[in-house]
């Protein structure tokens, strides 16, 4: 399954975004929502281990590895058609930065996506609240309605991957719903210490999608984020994605906290 998941958010491929509005894939994405391309001549070692270190945060940002998953970095290096030096770099900085944790036989290695437990998942998504609502007010002020059809899209596709029963594409248009509101608030420190939760957390996020999907429970934020960023009213749009936030927070914080007690049959 995750070779045709890395495959997907390879170096040598466009990242596809979200359907567009009337159907189908947009014909020609920015430059934003694509991966970096290789070079005409034979890549540096640094191209490289960019282009690995860019496809594993897209795909622990769209929640494709869930929590617990091994990530082989043999297998990493083969659905990216490289060498495995620029893997296990790009994986041992994920490591230092406490996203990914060391782990795995094997004579290649591999590392482990981590289980959060309660407390830790509360303490990112505190900086969640209180940072994506900052942005979210920010992109409000600045939005063009070219761009807020652009977070639209992911709205649009968000329910279509639910009706069409393809949770991998939900949790794609997902992230991109986020980062697409995001992007639009020109504020780069904020926007990298948002990234920066998210790989930590997007993993753990995905616990919730059997209990929430179907009824796409948060469904009414992300209405709500979509109207305020149309209306330039930034209030509206903190308060929305902040009900998201929250929302998330309880639902999966109980999962955690539920998963953290002892079993009464085994006592």
């Amino acid at each position: 399954m995750m070779a045709a998941t890395l495959i997907l958010f390879s170096w040598i491929c466009r990242v596809a975004g979200p359907p567009g509005r009337h159907g189908g894939m947009r014909p020609d994405p920015t430059p934003e929502t694509r991966m970096p391309t290789p070079p005409p001549s034979l890549p540096e070692r640094s191209t490289l281990w960019d282009g690995a270190y860019a496809a594993l945060k897209a795909a622990l940002l769209a929640g494709r590895y869930p929590p617990g998953e091994r990530v082989v970095l043999r297998q990493v290096a083969d659905d990216l058609g490289m060498s495995l030096t620029p893997v296990r770099d790009a994986v041992n900085r994920l490591i230092a930065e406490r996203v990914l944790e060391r782990g795995g036989a094997g004579p290649a290695g591999a590392a482990m996506v981590p289980l959060l437990d309660e407390g830790q998942f509360g303490e990112l998504m505190t900086v969640r609240a209180s940072l994506e609502p900052i942005a979210a007010a920010a992109a409000a002020a600045r939005a063009t309605p070219a761009q807020v059809d652009d977070v639209e899209d992911c709205l649009v596709a968000m329910k279509r991957s639910v009706e069409e029963g393809r949770l991998d594409d939900y949790l794609e248009a997902h992230y991109q719903f986020h980062f697409r509101t995001y992007r639009m608030c020109e504020m780069p420190i904020v926007q990298e210490i948002i990234e920066s939760t998210w790989l930590r957390c997007a993993p753990t996020l995905t616990l919730a999608l059997p209990q929430n999907i179907p009824g796409l429970k948060r469904y009414g934020s992300h209405v709500a984020t979509v109207k305020a960023l149309r209306q330039h009213d930034g209030e509206a749009a903190a308060a929305a994605i902040r009900a998201d936030i929250e929302s998330a927070r309880h639902d999966i914080g109980a999962m955690l906290r539920a998963r953290g007690r002892p079993d009464p049959a085994g006592a």
